[in-house]
């Protein structure tokens, strides 16, 4: 919708079909598709342990974990929009 209305995707865009091409089992399609996918399935993983296991640290990698999460996102938005065009 995002792309339509403004004429460029947004961050988000191609996690989905990511998750898609992750059940199918085609690993590389789905980085190729959304870099942050790994990264954000390592922190939902370490955010569920967490509830149930309490780390010592645990907070301050589940900081670590969203900002590398987070600057994947960027970088690989940015390096998306610049091959566009």
């Amino acid at each position: 919708m995002n792309k339509k209305i403004f004429g460029i995707e947004c961050l988000g865009c191609g996690l989905q079909r990511s998750v898609a091409f992750l059940f199918q089992g085609e690993f590389y399609l789905a980085y190729k598709m959304y870099p942050a996918i790994y990264s954000i399935i390592v922190l939902l993983l370490f955010i569920l342990l967490d509830l149930f296991f309490k780390f010592r640290l645990g907070y301050k990698i589940k900081l670590g974990l969203i900002f590398l999460t987070s600057i994947i996102i960027v970088v690989s938005y940015f390096i998306k929009m610049n091959s566009y065009y």
